[in-house]
C-alpha cells in the first residue's frame, strides 16, 4: 500500500473515495458541502457517529465517487486506541467496497500515527496458499492523509508493516519455517538493511546451549541460534536486548499434546517473529531517517522444533544449562522456558542495560488474563511501569503479574536438581514459569540486569477478527510496543 500526505484541498482529490471522521452526536466539523450531501442519508440510516459506525454516500460534482463518514464515538473518549480501531474498520470497508485510491481527512483530535497504523493493520490479509484468488480481489492501493503529520503517518506505516511482517512469519506453516529456514529469513532481513548477524549452527548449539539443544534434538531439523544487531551511526548511550521464543512447531515432545492443542502450534514462534518484526521496523525507520540514534538494539532467538523421536529429551532428564544451573525435566511440553533459559543467559553475557523477552509461554497466562492481554513480569518496577505506559499507547494490552510470591517459588524447586521446568502445582503456572526464567538473568555492575518477561500466549493468536486484526491467525503482538519503548528511550 502506498501512503502519502495530501497537502491540497480535499475537494481537488481525484480518486475513489474521501473519508471524514465525526464524533457521536456531532456534525459541526463536517465541511458544509459534505454535510449538505450526506445529511439525508445520515437521517435515513439513523447514523449517530458511534464508534466504528460507517456511512457510505455516493456523491456527484466532485472528482471522486463517494464519501464515507466514520464515527469515532463520544469526543471525550477518543484516544489513540480508538483512532487505530476506527481507522482499521475504515480501511476494511474501503477495501471491501473495492476502492483503490482514497483520501483520509485526519481530525486534529486523532493521532496521525495511530490512524496510519490502523489502516495498514486493518487491511492485512494472509492468503499466500490460496490457489484460487477472488476474481475481483479487493485491494486498497493508495491512501492519502489530509491534515496529518507526515512524519507520524510514515512512522505509523513502517511500524504497522513490520507487525504485518511478523504476522506473516507466525502464519507460515511449519513445513516451510523450521529452525534452519527461520535462520535464513533472519539472515535475509539483516542483509536487506545492513544489520550485523551471527547464526550458530547445530554443532555450536549442542556444545554451548544444552537447554536449546535438548528441546530441539528430537527433530530432523536441529536448533539454530540467532543474534542480530542494530547499531546507530554514532556511539550508543544504551544497549537494549530483545529475546524471542522461537519454537517453529511444538508437538509437546514425548509428553505429546492432544490434537486440539497441537493445531496452531506454528504460532509458538510468535515471540521470535516479533523480534524480527522489531528489526524490520528499525530497517525501514533507518530509510526514513527516524531510527533511534542513541540506542543499540540486539535480538536473540533460539529456534527449535519440539518433536517426539528416539533422540528426544525425556521427562526425568536433568540438563546442565549454559549458566551452570541444573534443570530437572518434569514435562517435555514445558520446553519454551528451557530454550529461553540458555538464550537469556547468552543475552546477559553481552551486558545489555536491559532485557525484554517475549514468549508464547503458558496456557496459564491465557486462563488468568484471557486471549487479548499479555502478562508482564519483571525485576524492576520502574522498568515495568515504563513499558506498560508504552503498551497503552500502542493499544497492545498488558497486565502485570507478580514475581514476589516466595511460596509459589517453592514449586519450581527440584529434589534432585537446582530447579524443575514445571511447578509442583497446576496453580500460578504463568508466575512459576516467569520465576524459572529469572534464574537465567545475569548481572551487570554487581546487580541483576533489569528484565521484563512478556507472556504473549493469549494475544499472539487471534481466534476471531477483532480491533485491527481482520482475520484469524498471528497478530504480530509486541512489535509496536517495543518500538514505542525504543522511541521513548531514545529521547532520554
Amino acid at each position: 500500500m502506498e501512503v502519502k500526505v495530501w497537502n491540497s484541498d480535499w475537494k481537488t482529490f481525484k480518486g475513489d473515495a474521501v473519508v471524514f471522521f465525526t464524533f457521536e452526536g456531532e456534525t459541526k466539523d463536517l465541511p458544509q458541502e459534505v454535510l449538505e450531501k450526506v445529511k439525508p442519508f445520515m437521517e435515513d440510516a439513523d447514523f449517530k457517529g458511534k464508534k466504528g459506525e460507517i456511512l457510505k454516500v455516493p456523491v456527484s460534482g466532485f472528482s471522486f465517487k463517494r464519501v464515507y463518514i466514520a464515527g469515532l464515538g463520544k469526543r471525550e473518549k477518543v484516544n489513540r486506541t480508538v483512532a487505530r480501531e476506527v481507522a482499521a474498520k475504515v480501511g476494511q470497508r474501503l477495501q471491501n467496497d473495492k476502492n483503490e485510491k482514497a483520501l483520509i481527512n485526519v481530525k486534529k483530535e486523532i493521532c496521525s500515527q495511530a490512524c496510519s497504523e490502523g489502516i495498514v493493520l486493518g487491511t492485512y490479509k494472509f492468503d499466500r496458499y490460496k490457489t484460487k484468488k477472488e476474481e475481483k480481489e479487493a485491494k486498497l492501493k493508495e491512501v492519502y492523509y489530509a491534515n496529518a503529520n507526515e512524519e507520524k503517518v510514515l512512522i505509523g506505516k513502517a511500524l504497522a508493516e513490520a507487525q504485518n511482517f511478523a504476522r506473516d512469519l507466525v502464519n507460515t506453516p511449519p513445513n516451510e519455517i523450521n529452525p534452519e529456514t527461520f535462520a535464513q529469513i533472519a539472515k535475509e532481513l539483516a542483509d536487506q538493511y545492513g544489520f550485523e548477524i551471527e547464526i550458530k549452527d547445530p554443532c555450536w548449539v549442542e556444545k554451548e546451549m544444552p537447554g536449546l539443544w535438548a528441546v530441539g534434538k528430537g527433530s530432523s531439523t536441529k536448533p539454530r541460534f540467532i543474534h542480530i544487531k542494530y547499531k546507530p551511526k554514532k556511539e550508543a548511550k544504551k544497549k537494549i536486548a530483545f529475546v524471542g521464543k522461537g519454537l517453529t512447531f511444538d508437538s509437546g515432545g514425548l509428553n505429546i499434546k492432544p490434537d486440539q492443542f497441537m493445531k496452531t502450534m506454528k504460532m509458538d514462534k510468535a515471540g521470535a517473529c516479533a523480534v524480527l518484526g522489531i528489526f524490520k521496523a528499525l530497517g525501514e525507520l533507518q530509510k526514513l531517517g527516524k531510527a533511534p540514534e542513541n540506542i543499540e538494539v540486539h535480538g536473540f532467538i533460539g529456534a527449535a522444533e519440539n518433536m517426539p523421536d528416539g533422540n528426544s529429551y525425556r521427562p526425568d532428564d536433568v540438563i546442565k544449562m549454559r549458566n551452570g544451573k541444573t534443570v530437572e525435566v518434569g514435562n517435555t511440553d514445558a520446553e519454551g522456558r528451557i530454550t529461553l533459559g540458555d538464550v537469556l543467559t547468552y543475552a546477559s553475557e553481552q551486558k545489555p542495560d536491559c532485557i525484554i523477552d517475549m514468549a508464547t509461554l503458558t496456557g496459564a497466562c491465557v486462563v488468568a488474563l484471557g486471549e487479548y492481554t499479555a502478562g508482564i513480569f519483571g525485576n524492576e518496577q520502574e522498568f515495568i511501569d515504563q513499558y506498560l505506559e508504552q503498551s497503552k499507547a500502542s493499544g497492545e494490552r498488558m497486565w502485570q503479574l507478580p514475581l514476589d510470591d516466595e511460596l509459589l517459588r517453592e514449586n519450581i524447586k527440584s529434589d534432585i536438581a537446582d530447579i524443575s521446568n514445571i511447578g509442583k502445582s497446576r496453580y500460578g503456572g504463568a508466575i512459576t514459569a516467569a520465576m524459572f526464567l529469572q534464574e537465567f538473568i545475569g548481572e551487570k555492575d554487581g546487580k541483576q540486569i533489569p528484565w521484563i518477561h512478556i507472556d504473549i500466549a493469549g494475544p499472539a493468536w487471534a481466534n476471531k477478527p477483532y480491533l485491527w486484526h481482520p482475520q484469524t491467525g498471528g497478530t504480530g503482538f509486541g512489535v509496536r510496543t517495543a518500538l514505542y519503548y525504543l522511541f521513548e528511550e531514545d529521547k532520554n
